[in-house]
């Protein structure tokens, strides 16, 4: 069976038959897929757990809670036995978040097939799936589409996911954050500078679990070998989606967050479940998608 570990293998070929098979399922097609499965969250999740768990139940696939807190991972058992475990009593799939990175690493030779639901800072496949399949609702295409991406870049696995696989499909990315954190992608510190000419506004939560500091960010400047704390105002100012930014944005234009949102810091409050969002569209494509990732993992539809 396939695992989906990362963008980074998916072919676009792969990438646009796991959106359409999304498109079925949302538009009623049943599938009774059966087998068994067990997710196994290390760190916290609400959208991406209960989504799978969603998604399972109407599979008619037969999850076994796994529980971190009452598992022998407090007994010092590695991740690699605990897998190697349910692969023992006859589980087909896992679907495993983790804080991390790379943690599939330590599952080679693992027989049953594995999900990545996020590995640290690493990338988030089920996560981009889902976004991409919302801007081909939105759009139909990916080709010549601007989408720009603002906020903790640094330490987004949705970012890293996305950019990599929107510039496969033949989108333009832009980032908005420190020019440290840019790598290959063009980008600017400030969202107005792209604001005008993107289709799609993709706002990054702050990691706060990843800094130091759990009120403010932390923007570590290597060229200058400094790094500064921003206040929640001044990130929203910087970096954020504000009413005053959100009103030159073009006509068809979209907002995306892939959850959980800090109000009024990576956006404001009132622009969340404003016409342009598709935030709790994204959510609910979350099931359609894993799904189709469910079906792809445990039947080998490729």
């Amino acid at each position: 069976m396939p695992n989906l570990l990362t963008m980074n293998t998916l072919r676009n070929e792969t990438i646009l038959n796991l959106i359409e098979r999304a498109a079925a399922f949302e538009n009623g097609e049943q599938l009774e897929l059966g087998g068994t499965i067990s997710n196994l969250f290390f760190e916290p999740s609400t959208r991406t757990k209960m989504s799978f768990e969603m998604a399972e139940h109407k599979l008619g696939i037969k999850a076994l809670p796994f529980e971190t807190g009452f598992s022998s991972v407090l007994k010092g058992e590695t991740l690699y036995d605990t897998v190697k475990t349910l692969e023992a009593i006859g589980v087909d799939a896992i679907v495993v978040r983790h804080s991390e990175e790379e943690y599939y690493r330590q599952l080679e030779g693992i027989k049953l097939a594995v999900i990545n639901g996020g590995d640290g800072s690493g990338q988030h496949p089920t996560q981009s799936l889902l976004d991409l399949y919302t801007i081909w609702q939105e759009f139909g295409r990916f080709e010549g589409i601007h989408v720009t991406i603002s906020g903790d870049i640094a330490h987004s696995r949705v970012a890293k996911s996305n950019a990599a696989a929107l510039a496969q499909l033949g989108a333009k990315v832009k980032f908005v954050c420190p020019p440290e954190w840019s790598g290959d992608f063009e980008s600017s510190e400030r969202l107005e500078d792209y604001i005008e000419t993107t289709d799609v506004v993709m706002m990054l939560r702050v990691q706060h679990e990843r800094h130091a500091d759990s009120e403010l960010l932390r923007v570590q400047h290597k060229r200058h070998a400094i790094s500064e704390l921003l206040t929640k105002d001044q990130y929203h100012e910087r970096y954020g989606l504000t009413v005053e930014l959100e009103k030159k944005m073009k006509d068809a234009a979209i907002i995306m967050h892939p959850a959980p949102i800090n109000r009024g810091v990576e956006i404001a409050d009132s622009l969340v479940e404003c016409e342009r969002s598709r935030i709790f569209k994204q959510m609910a494509n979350g099931v359609f998608i894993r799904m189709a990732v469910l079906e792809y993992a445990m039947k080998g539809r490729d």
